[in-house]
Protein backbone atom coordinates (compact mmCIF):
# COMPACT_ATOMS: atom_id res chain seq x y z
CA UNK A 1 0.00 0.00 0.00
CA UNK A 2 0.90 3.61 -0.77
CA UNK A 3 1.16 6.23 1.94
CA UNK A 4 -1.69 7.51 1.08
CA UNK A 5 -4.10 4.51 1.24
CA UNK A 6 -2.28 4.21 4.42
CA UNK A 7 -3.76 7.31 5.57
CA UNK A 8 -7.16 6.67 3.86
CA UNK A 9 -7.16 3.27 5.97
CA UNK A 10 -6.96 4.72 9.38
CA UNK A 11 -9.45 7.58 8.47
CA UNK A 12 -11.69 5.00 7.47
CA UNK A 13 -11.31 2.05 9.72
CA UNK A 14 -12.46 4.02 13.04
CA UNK A 15 -15.48 2.77 14.22
CA UNK A 16 -15.80 -0.09 11.42
CA UNK A 17 -16.93 -2.66 14.10
CA UNK A 18 -20.39 -3.73 13.69
CA UNK A 19 -22.86 -0.83 14.76
CA UNK A 20 -26.03 -1.30 16.15
CA UNK A 21 -28.76 0.64 15.58
CA UNK A 22 -29.25 2.82 19.18
CA UNK A 23 -25.49 4.11 17.92
CA UNK A 24 -27.39 5.00 14.84
CA UNK A 25 -30.22 6.79 15.78
CA UNK A 26 -29.12 10.43 17.24
CA UNK A 27 -27.95 10.77 13.48
CA UNK A 28 -30.84 9.92 12.16
CA UNK A 29 -34.11 10.46 13.87
CA UNK A 30 -36.79 10.08 11.37
CA UNK A 31 -35.74 6.98 10.13
CA UNK A 32 -38.11 3.91 10.47
CA UNK A 33 -35.97 1.55 12.08
CA UNK A 34 -38.43 -1.04 12.28
CA UNK A 35 -38.78 -1.43 8.35
CA UNK A 36 -35.89 -2.68 6.65
CA UNK A 37 -34.77 -5.43 3.86
CA UNK A 38 -31.25 -6.48 5.57
CA UNK A 39 -29.50 -7.28 8.38
CA UNK A 40 -28.05 -4.55 10.99
CA UNK A 41 -24.56 -6.77 11.24
CA UNK A 42 -24.74 -6.50 7.25
CA UNK A 43 -23.67 -3.07 7.34
CA UNK A 44 -20.41 -1.28 8.65
CA UNK A 45 -19.16 1.70 9.46
CA UNK A 46 -16.82 3.95 6.97
CA UNK A 47 -15.46 6.25 9.10
CA UNK A 48 -16.70 9.53 8.67
CA UNK A 49 -20.35 10.11 10.35
CA UNK A 50 -23.23 11.35 8.03
CA UNK A 51 -22.41 13.51 5.78
CA UNK A 52 -18.98 13.05 6.68
CA UNK A 53 -18.76 12.87 2.70
CA UNK A 54 -20.54 15.91 1.80
CA UNK A 55 -22.46 16.05 -0.97
CA UNK A 56 -22.59 18.69 -3.75
CA UNK A 57 -26.65 19.96 -3.34
CA UNK A 58 -26.10 23.36 -4.75
CA UNK A 59 -23.80 22.36 -8.09
CA UNK A 60 -21.37 24.91 -9.85
CA UNK A 61 -20.58 24.12 -14.17
CA UNK A 62 -18.60 25.93 -16.46
CA UNK A 63 -18.78 25.56 -20.51
CA UNK A 64 -16.73 22.85 -22.48
CA UNK A 65 -14.69 25.49 -23.74
CA UNK A 66 -13.26 27.43 -20.36
CA UNK A 67 -12.28 23.87 -18.93
CA UNK A 68 -7.96 23.83 -18.83
CA UNK A 69 -7.48 21.61 -15.75
CA UNK A 70 -8.87 18.08 -17.34
CA UNK A 71 -6.44 15.46 -18.63
CA UNK A 72 -7.43 14.36 -21.95
CA UNK A 73 -8.40 10.79 -20.71
CA UNK A 74 -9.76 11.64 -17.28
CA UNK A 75 -12.77 9.84 -16.39
CA UNK A 76 -16.41 11.47 -16.25
CA UNK A 77 -19.61 10.63 -15.61
CA UNK A 78 -21.44 12.40 -18.43
CA UNK A 79 -25.41 12.41 -18.61
CA UNK A 80 -27.77 14.14 -21.47
CA UNK A 81 -31.39 14.65 -21.09
CA UNK A 82 -33.54 16.73 -23.34
CA UNK A 83 -30.03 18.53 -25.70
CA UNK A 84 -28.75 19.13 -21.55
CA UNK A 85 -25.41 17.76 -21.57
CA UNK A 86 -23.37 17.22 -18.18
CA UNK A 87 -20.43 15.82 -17.08
CA UNK A 88 -18.84 15.07 -13.55
CA UNK A 89 -15.59 14.71 -13.47
CA UNK A 90 -14.24 12.03 -10.88
CA UNK A 91 -11.57 14.02 -9.31
CA UNK A 92 -14.89 15.80 -8.03
CA UNK A 93 -16.90 12.77 -7.33
CA UNK A 94 -14.17 10.60 -5.49
CA UNK A 95 -14.77 13.41 -3.25
CA UNK A 96 -18.29 13.94 -2.37
CA UNK A 97 -19.90 11.37 -4.08
CA UNK A 98 -22.96 12.42 -4.78
CA UNK A 99 -24.71 15.67 -7.12
CA UNK A 100 -27.98 16.26 -6.30
CA UNK A 101 -29.08 18.00 -9.41
CA UNK A 102 -31.34 18.44 -12.13
CA UNK A 103 -30.80 18.03 -15.92
CA UNK A 104 -32.56 18.77 -18.80
CA UNK A 105 -35.56 18.98 -16.28
CA UNK A 106 -34.74 15.84 -14.37
CA UNK A 107 -34.34 15.73 -10.69
CA UNK A 108 -31.28 13.28 -10.46
CA UNK A 109 -28.51 12.10 -8.09
CA UNK A 110 -25.49 11.66 -9.59
CA UNK A 111 -23.52 9.07 -7.60
CA UNK A 112 -19.55 7.50 -7.80
CA UNK A 113 -18.67 4.64 -4.62
CA UNK A 114 -15.00 4.53 -5.31
CA UNK A 115 -14.43 1.75 -3.17
CA UNK A 116 -16.81 -0.55 -5.90
CA UNK A 117 -15.63 1.92 -9.31
CA UNK A 118 -19.90 1.97 -9.09
CA UNK A 119 -20.82 5.15 -10.98
CA UNK A 120 -24.49 5.56 -11.48
CA UNK A 121 -27.09 8.04 -12.08
CA UNK A 122 -30.85 7.84 -11.09
CA UNK A 123 -33.92 9.91 -10.90
CA UNK A 124 -34.32 10.98 -8.04
CA UNK A 125 -38.08 11.27 -8.43
CA UNK A 126 -40.41 8.60 -6.37
CA UNK A 127 -43.89 9.26 -5.93
CA UNK A 128 -43.78 12.68 -7.29
CA UNK A 129 -41.40 13.92 -4.55
CA UNK A 130 -38.02 15.00 -5.18
CA UNK A 131 -35.49 13.23 -3.02
CA UNK A 132 -32.38 14.77 -2.16
CA UNK A 133 -29.46 12.34 -1.35
CA UNK A 134 -26.15 12.42 1.02
CA UNK A 135 -24.05 10.08 2.77
CA UNK A 136 -24.75 7.88 5.84
CA UNK A 137 -20.73 7.49 6.38
CA UNK A 138 -21.78 3.80 6.16
CA UNK A 139 -21.23 0.86 3.81
CA UNK A 140 -23.06 -2.51 2.92
CA UNK A 141 -20.54 -5.03 0.70
CA UNK A 142 -18.12 -1.84 0.64
CA UNK A 143 -20.49 0.07 -1.11
CA UNK A 144 -21.83 3.23 -0.24
CA UNK A 145 -25.21 3.64 2.35
CA UNK A 146 -27.11 6.73 0.73
CA UNK A 147 -29.66 8.18 2.59
CA UNK A 148 -32.43 11.30 1.89
CA UNK A 149 -33.34 14.45 3.50
CA UNK A 150 -37.10 13.72 3.25
CA UNK A 151 -37.97 10.37 5.08
CA UNK A 152 -34.37 9.54 6.16
CA UNK A 153 -34.64 5.62 4.35
CA UNK A 154 -30.93 4.53 3.26
CA UNK A 155 -30.22 3.46 0.46
CA UNK A 156 -28.06 1.06 -1.16
CA UNK A 157 -25.91 2.86 -4.21
CA UNK A 158 -25.08 -0.18 -6.21
CA UNK A 159 -28.89 -0.85 -6.47
CA UNK A 160 -30.67 2.09 -5.74
CA UNK A 161 -32.84 0.52 -3.41
CA UNK A 162 -34.38 1.43 -0.16
CA UNK A 163 -32.97 -0.83 1.95
CA UNK A 164 -33.43 0.62 5.99
CA UNK A 165 -37.13 2.74 6.11
CA UNK A 166 -39.91 3.97 4.98
CA UNK A 167 -39.19 3.93 1.40
CA UNK A 168 -37.54 -0.18 1.39
CA UNK A 169 -38.19 -2.29 -1.27
CA UNK A 170 -38.34 0.87 -3.28
CA UNK A 171 -35.88 1.09 -6.09
CA UNK A 172 -35.05 4.59 -7.90
CA UNK A 173 -34.75 4.51 -11.83
CA UNK A 174 -31.37 4.10 -13.29
CA UNK A 175 -30.41 6.95 -15.84
CA UNK A 176 -28.67 6.06 -19.06
CA UNK A 177 -25.16 7.93 -18.46
CA UNK A 178 -21.32 7.14 -20.03
CA UNK A 179 -18.17 6.93 -17.98
CA UNK A 180 -15.55 8.42 -20.39
CA UNK A 181 -12.80 10.13 -21.22
CA UNK A 182 -13.53 13.82 -20.82
CA UNK A 183 -11.55 13.89 -24.59
CA UNK A 184 -14.47 11.78 -25.40
CA UNK A 185 -17.41 13.96 -23.50
CA UNK A 186 -15.91 17.41 -25.07
CA UNK A 187 -15.82 15.89 -28.32
CA UNK A 188 -19.83 15.11 -28.46
CA UNK A 189 -20.63 17.74 -26.23
CA UNK A 190 -18.87 21.02 -27.55
CA UNK A 191 -21.49 23.14 -25.77
CA UNK A 192 -21.70 21.09 -22.51
CA UNK A 193 -21.31 22.37 -18.56
CA UNK A 194 -18.65 20.71 -16.40
CA UNK A 195 -18.94 20.05 -12.68
CA UNK A 196 -15.94 21.88 -11.18
CA UNK A 197 -15.68 22.66 -7.37
CA UNK A 198 -17.68 24.93 -5.02
CA UNK A 199 -14.68 25.94 -3.92
CA UNK A 200 -11.16 25.85 -4.97
CA UNK A 201 -9.36 24.72 -1.43
CA UNK A 202 -10.38 21.95 1.20
CA UNK A 203 -10.13 19.04 -1.12
CA UNK A 204 -7.61 17.58 -3.33
CA UNK A 205 -9.06 17.39 -6.41
CA UNK A 206 -7.78 15.42 -9.13
CA UNK A 207 -5.84 13.48 -6.31
CA UNK A 208 -6.60 9.87 -5.96
CA UNK A 209 -6.82 8.65 -2.14
CA UNK A 210 -7.00 5.27 -2.91
CA UNK A 211 -3.88 4.60 -4.90
CA UNK A 212 -3.24 1.34 -6.09
CA UNK A 213 -6.68 0.45 -4.46
CA UNK A 214 -7.51 -1.42 -7.76
CA UNK A 215 -4.93 -3.67 -8.13
CA UNK A 216 -5.37 -4.85 -4.61
CA UNK A 217 -5.36 -8.52 -3.98
CA UNK A 218 -8.70 -7.63 -1.73
CA UNK A 219 -11.20 -5.27 -1.30
CA UNK A 220 -11.67 -2.64 1.41
CA UNK A 221 -14.08 -2.85 4.06
CA UNK A 222 -15.38 -6.17 2.43
CA UNK A 223 -16.52 -9.15 4.69
CA UNK A 224 -16.91 -11.42 1.59
CA UNK A 225 -15.21 -14.01 -0.56
CA UNK A 226 -14.98 -13.89 -4.46
CA UNK A 227 -14.59 -17.20 -6.76
CA UNK A 228 -15.72 -15.74 -9.91
CA UNK A 229 -13.60 -14.98 -13.48
CA UNK A 230 -10.68 -12.90 -13.22
CA UNK A 231 -9.89 -11.24 -9.43
CA UNK A 232 -12.43 -9.49 -6.90
CA UNK A 233 -10.90 -6.17 -8.52
CA UNK A 234 -11.43 -6.88 -11.94
CA UNK A 235 -13.79 -4.67 -13.64
CA UNK A 236 -16.95 -5.78 -15.20
CA UNK A 237 -19.11 -4.21 -17.43
CA UNK A 238 -23.04 -4.58 -15.66
CA UNK A 239 -26.17 -4.15 -17.48
CA UNK A 240 -28.83 -4.93 -14.89
CA UNK A 241 -28.23 -8.32 -13.44
CA UNK A 242 -25.96 -9.39 -16.72
CA UNK A 243 -22.18 -8.89 -16.64
CA UNK A 244 -19.21 -9.35 -18.87
CA UNK A 245 -15.50 -8.68 -17.86
CA UNK A 246 -14.19 -5.67 -18.34
CA UNK A 247 -10.83 -7.53 -20.34
CA UNK A 248 -12.85 -9.64 -22.07
CA UNK A 249 -15.16 -6.61 -24.00
CA UNK A 250 -11.45 -5.51 -24.51
CA UNK A 251 -10.00 -8.05 -26.59
CA UNK A 252 -13.60 -8.33 -28.30
CA UNK A 253 -13.39 -4.85 -29.04
CA UNK A 254 -17.63 -5.43 -29.12
CA UNK A 255 -19.81 -7.93 -28.03
CA UNK A 256 -23.62 -8.26 -29.04
CA UNK A 257 -26.12 -9.82 -26.55
CA UNK A 258 -29.52 -10.03 -27.22
CA UNK A 259 -30.62 -6.26 -28.44
CA UNK A 260 -27.14 -5.18 -26.82
CA UNK A 261 -24.69 -3.87 -28.06
CA UNK A 262 -21.34 -3.49 -25.81
CA UNK A 263 -18.14 -1.33 -27.55
CA UNK A 264 -14.74 -0.83 -25.71
CA UNK A 265 -12.19 1.71 -26.80
CA UNK A 266 -8.81 2.91 -25.19
CA UNK A 267 -8.41 6.37 -23.34
CA UNK A 268 -9.26 6.41 -20.06
CA UNK A 269 -7.27 6.81 -17.16
CA UNK A 270 -7.98 4.34 -14.03
CA UNK A 271 -9.22 6.85 -11.46
CA UNK A 272 -7.70 4.17 -8.46
CA UNK A 273 -4.38 3.42 -9.47
CA UNK A 274 -2.17 6.31 -9.60
CA UNK A 275 -1.91 9.10 -6.88
CA UNK A 276 -2.89 11.57 -9.73
CA UNK A 277 -6.19 10.40 -11.45
CA UNK A 278 -4.60 11.74 -15.22
CA UNK A 279 -2.07 9.73 -14.86
CA UNK A 280 -3.55 6.55 -14.23
CA UNK A 281 -2.81 3.29 -16.02
CA UNK A 282 -5.68 2.99 -19.41
CA UNK A 283 -8.40 0.91 -18.77
CA UNK A 284 -10.34 2.34 -21.73
CA UNK A 285 -14.35 3.86 -22.07
CA UNK A 286 -17.61 1.29 -22.23
CA UNK A 287 -20.39 2.59 -24.35
CA UNK A 288 -23.43 0.03 -24.06
CA UNK A 289 -26.42 0.54 -26.38
CA UNK A 290 -29.69 -1.23 -27.15
CA UNK A 291 -30.46 -1.64 -30.83
CA UNK A 292 -34.40 -0.28 -32.04
CA UNK A 293 -36.53 -1.86 -34.64
CA UNK A 294 -35.30 0.27 -36.99
CA UNK A 295 -31.67 -0.10 -36.54
CA UNK A 296 -30.70 1.99 -34.42
CA UNK A 297 -29.04 2.68 -30.96
CA UNK A 298 -29.90 4.03 -28.13
CA UNK A 299 -28.11 4.35 -24.83
CA UNK A 300 -28.97 1.84 -21.61
CA UNK A 301 -27.97 2.79 -18.06
CA UNK A 302 -24.80 0.32 -17.13
CA UNK A 303 -21.48 0.37 -14.91
CA UNK A 304 -18.24 -0.45 -14.94
CA UNK A 305 -18.02 -1.89 -11.04
CA UNK A 306 -15.47 -4.08 -9.45
CA UNK A 307 -16.25 -8.22 -10.27
CA UNK A 308 -16.73 -8.27 -6.36
CA UNK A 309 -19.34 -5.89 -5.86
CA UNK A 310 -21.62 -7.35 -8.49
CA UNK A 311 -21.15 -10.45 -7.30
CA UNK A 312 -22.24 -9.58 -3.51
CA UNK A 313 -25.09 -8.19 -4.79
CA UNK A 314 -26.26 -10.49 -8.11
CA UNK A 315 -25.25 -14.02 -6.09
CA UNK A 316 -27.30 -15.67 -8.73
CA UNK A 317 -26.41 -14.29 -11.73
CA UNK A 318 -22.69 -14.92 -13.74
CA UNK A 319 -20.01 -13.12 -14.87
CA UNK A 320 -19.38 -13.99 -18.33
CA UNK A 321 -15.69 -14.09 -19.31
CA UNK A 322 -16.04 -15.08 -23.27
CA UNK A 323 -18.02 -13.61 -25.80
CA UNK A 324 -20.11 -17.01 -26.59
Amino acid sequence: MKPLVFLLVAIFSIGAAHAQPSSWQGEFPLTDWQTRSVEFDEIMSGGPPRDGIPSIDTPVFRPVAEIDDLGADEPVLSVAINGDARAYPLRIMTWHEIVNDTVGGMPVAVTYCPLCNSGIVFDRTVDGTVLDFGTTGRLRNSDLVMYDRQTETWWQQFLGEGIIGAQTGVRLDMVPARLESWRLFAERHPDGQVLVPNQATGRAYGRNPYVAYDSSARPFLYRGDYDGPGGPLSRVVAVGDQAWLLSTLRDAGAIEAGDLVLTWTPGQNSALDTSRINQGRDVGNVVVQRRLADGGLEDVAYDVPFAFAFAAFHPNATIRDSVD
